[in-house]
């Protein structure tokens, strides 16, 4: 059937739109892809929303949390109709939009998950029935709720000499390990490009590093560096997960803005050593999806930390742009045919879990 995926991410830069053909099992096909950003003074609003969840006990009304998510659902609305327009398609083609939302919280150590979005006004929009709240059923039974992706990476993997690595980076980095005995293994690994682009948009006229040009002109803080991975959360056995705030850009604050970048993305890259560390085999290909792939010094800096042969997983023709958006189209097919979504080695889910709340149109 085909399916429409949306993806607001940590990075917080917009909304990916895919459309794909599939099963929901074995067999996906890409059809088209629409990225559409998301205007400055949008990104700043959503970014207080994060830091105001971030600050409650638990999900309740906070009135611009509230009035971001009315904003947040009525730019997925637009970027559904960019997205039909573009490929040529009508709503009637449809079968299910997966719709993420955006996560402002992510608090899984207290059995809650926040991802804003009113997936009920999406349905009525276009009258496609729309899975949402993906992750919130598998925090409630105990599991981490992400990473979700592992289920469409081990679909598209399947022929993929074994083991291999699928490293997803966005704002946060999550990857995807698949033994030679066909198991999964997955969970954050800790930062991407949030805080590399956090200190751009603070230290700099620019929203990130473009290329990794500017880490690519400075010096890692070898010190500093270690501060920042004595965190006791890196030795914190998978799967885990963590939310965007957990670090900041605090052990860096006073350097000069080419070796703050570098220092930061030497961390995302370390991050992800210390995360392959933990996998019973080490993969020799890592295949990176997602924007960090297009920062050249952080797929440097990661072959170099992991020992691992790095490439993005368009050499696999895969679309490293679209393949999270895609993911979620994956799943809300999946849950049509109440298929599992999560598993104990990806969430730490007690049981396979289909997960994802159906709104269908009025």
């Amino acid at each position: 059937m085909l399916a429409i995926g949306l993806m607001s991410g940590t990075s917080r830069d917009g909304i990916d739109a895919a459309l794909i053909e599939t099963d929901g099992q074995g067999s996906s096909s890409g059809v088209a892809f629409h990225a559409m950003p998301y205007s400055d003074g949008f990104r700043v609003r959503l970014a207080e929303a994060c830091q105001r969840a971030m600050a409650m006990e638990r999900p309740g009304f906070e009135p611009l949390i509230h009035a971001v998510e009315e904003e947040l659902t009525e730019l997925h609305v637009e970027a559904v109709s960019d997205l039909l327009a573009r490929s040529g398609h009508v709503t009637q083609d449809i079968a299910v939009i997966g719709f993420h939302g955006h996560t402002v919280a992510h608090r899984p150590e207290r059995r809650w998950t926040w991802q804003i979005g009113d997936g009920a006004a999406l349905a009525g929009a276009f009258g496609i029935p729309v899975v949402g709240d993906l992750r919130s059923a598998d925090v409630a039974a105990g599991g981490q709720g992400a990473p979700l992706l592992p289920v469409y990476h081990r679909a598209l993997a399947h022929a993929l000499p074994k083991p291999v690595a699928i490293l997803n980076l966005g704002g946060v980095a999550n990857i995807t390990a698949i033994g030679s005995d066909g198991d999964i293994i997955a969970f954050d690994t800790g930062m991407a490009s949030g805080l590399i682009d956090n200190w751009m948009q603070t230290h700099s006229d620019r929203g990130f590093d473009e290329g990794g040009a500017t880490a690519a002109l400075g010096t890692v803080d070898e010190s500093r560096l270690a501060a920042m991975l004595a965190d006791p959360w890196f030795d914190l056995a998978p799967p885990k997960s963590i939310d965007r705030e957990a670090f900041t850009m605090e052990p860096v604050r006073d350097m000069e803005l080419e070796d703050g970048a570098a220092t930061l993305t030497a961390f995302s890259a370390a991050a992800v050593a210390r995360g392959v560390n933990h996998l019973p085999e080490r993969p020799t290909h890592v295949y990176v999806a997602g924007g960090g792939r297009h920062n050249r010094t952080l797929m440097q800096m990661l072959a170099a930390r992991t020992g691992a042969q790095v490439r993005s997983v368009d050499e696999l023709g895969w679309d490293g742009d679209a393949l999270e958006a895609q993911g979620f189209a994956y799943m809300a097919v999946r849950h049509l045919l109440g298929l599992p979504i999560s598993f104990p080695g990806t969430t730490g889910a007690p049981a396979p879990m289909t997960g994802g709340v159906l709104f269908e149109p009025a």
